[in-house]
């Protein structure tokens, strides 16, 4: 199986990114947590400091099952800042990559890029309009999937957006084994 990442930036949402971590190493996925900068260290929006897998100085994504943005803020302006972050989504996105993002991140990170031009996506409600403004059809949900796309609402659809990349990997009776496994 081919290895997926989650880029983590100062100021990430925790939940949103832990728990997607969780589920798909329950599922047996091979996933990294990715620092975008030097250090292993990354603190979250909320003040939790997560030492990363791997630093994205160290990792080849040119061959990733998926990329994942996490939100929270200032982390999803910070993912959009980092040159290395927007090259790996660009070419996951060119060869028709599995790309995931959730809450301010598809419209502050994949928005801004061109990747949701013309499909459709959701994101954290007051991020609607620069999602629309670069092009996306806004869907009011929890978790929209659009071709080889997930995106997600915000922290409280961290399991349904997890849920749904394992599924899609997976296939939907691991997810609901996962699922199941966890009380959900």
């Amino acid at each position: 199986m081919k290895a997926s990442y989650i880029f983590l930036a100062d100021g990430f949402e925790e939940i949103e990114a832990l728990a997607v971590v969780d589920v798909m190493r329950r599922a047996g996925m091979d996933v990294y947590t990715v620092s975008i900068t030097d250090k292993l260290n990354v603190k979250g929006a909320n003040g939790i400091e997560v030492v990363a897998d791997k630093k994205i100085a160290d990792v080849d994504t040119s061959d990733a099952e998926w990329l994942i943005a996490p939100g929270g803020m200032p982390g999803a302006t910070n993912l959009a800042a980092s040159d290395a972050v927007k090259d790996a989504f660009q070419k996951q996105w060119l060869k028709q990559g599995n790309i995931a993002s959730i809450c301010a991140s598809p419209a502050v990170v994949l928005a801004p890029l061109g990747i949701l031009r013309g499909q459709d996506a959701t994101c954290y409600p007051t991020f609607k309009a620069d999602l629309i403004k670069d092009g996306a059809n806004y869907v009011d949900m929890r978790v929209v999937e659009s071709g080889n796309i997930i995106t997600s609402n915000g922290p409280s659809s961290a399991l349904v957006f997890a849920f749904a990349i394992v599924a899609r990997s997976m296939g939907e009776d691991v997810a609901s084994s996962v699922a199941s496994g966890m009380l959900v």
